[in-house]
């Protein structure tokens, strides 16, 4: 892999696969450049795929003082040696830092996002909230299984399947990144669209959810492309959070390609 200094000097690290545009695909929590390597294989043959480990995760390097707000930075970093003209694409929490990153002036015209799981509502945000509480009470304690069970429960993974995990090698890699889901829960906030904040974001985005997904994901997505300026939904039909790379590679390839020759044939 490659490395680029962040802003802040901290070591980034990221791959380089296909020709063609250059579009930068964003992990969500917990994952690394090699969790988007299926999909970052299925759209080489249309762009220059650029993934990369977010700040604390694989090869990527972390000052953790303010590390939360220094992720935008990163992604603006890892986008410039992206190249000219480069599109984003979002995952989860991901999709959440590409659009912060947006809109605090990150220079991309095309971005995309697939259920960046903010929880809008009464009941949503109280439960936000226990949840940020519940964090960081265990990472305080240095319970770092505890802190990967709760955000496995938080994504709709059982208690038996956390268990089963446990006594896994992927484990021990998810125990070593657990301190960045106060990262990836720090970019959600209270877990409200901030619609107000996201109104600088010029870039036309697409917001994706799964149409198997729970009815209040797939309400959020909504609520956030209406929000965006340029905002456009679309429901991937028997997809779901964890959405499979085969069914949500062609989407992409379509809406980054017919813009980016759309863009230069005008």
């Amino acid at each position: 892999m490659d490395r680029i200094l962040s802003a802040d000097g901290t070591p980034i690290a990221y791959r380089r696969q296909g020709e063609g545009p250059p579009l930068v695909l964003v992990g969500g929590a917990l994952s690394t450049a090699a969790t988007d390597a299926p999909l970052a294989a299925l759209l080489a043959p249309h762009f220059t795929v650029i993934t990369y480990d977010r700040r604390g995760r694989g090869a990527s390097g972390d000052a953790r003082s303010g590390a939360a707000g220094r992720e935008t930075e990163d992604l603006a970093a890892v986008v410039g040696a992206a190249g000219p003209g480069a599109a984003v694409f979002g995952m989860a929490s991901g999709g959440a830092l590409a659009l912060e990153a947006a809109a605090a002036g990150l220079p991309v015209e095309l971005l995309a996002v697939y259920e960046p799981p903010y929880t809008p509502g009464a009941s949503g945000l109280l439960s936000k909230a226990r949840c940020t509480a519940r964090l960081h009470q265990l990472l305080a304690a240095g319970d770092r299984g505890g802190a990967v069970e709760l955000f496995l429960s938080a994504t709709g993974v059982a208690q038996e399947t956390a268990a089963r995990m446990r006594h896994t090698p992927l484990w021990a890699e998810l125990e070593a990144m657990a301190h960045t889901l106060a990262y990836d829960d720090a970019l959600l906030g209270n877990g409200a669209v901030p619609a107000e904040r996201f109104a600088a974001v010029t870039a036309r985005t697409l917001v994706i959810c799964g149409g198997f997904s729970s009815a209040p994901a797939r309400a959020a997505t909504r609520t956030l492309a209406e929000a965006l300026p340029r905002g456009r939904h679309r429901t991937l039909t028997g997809q779901m959070r964890d959405v499979a790379p085969q069914a949500i590679a062609p989407v992409l390839a379509d809406f980054f390609a017919k813009d980016v020759y759309a863009r230069q044939a005008s």
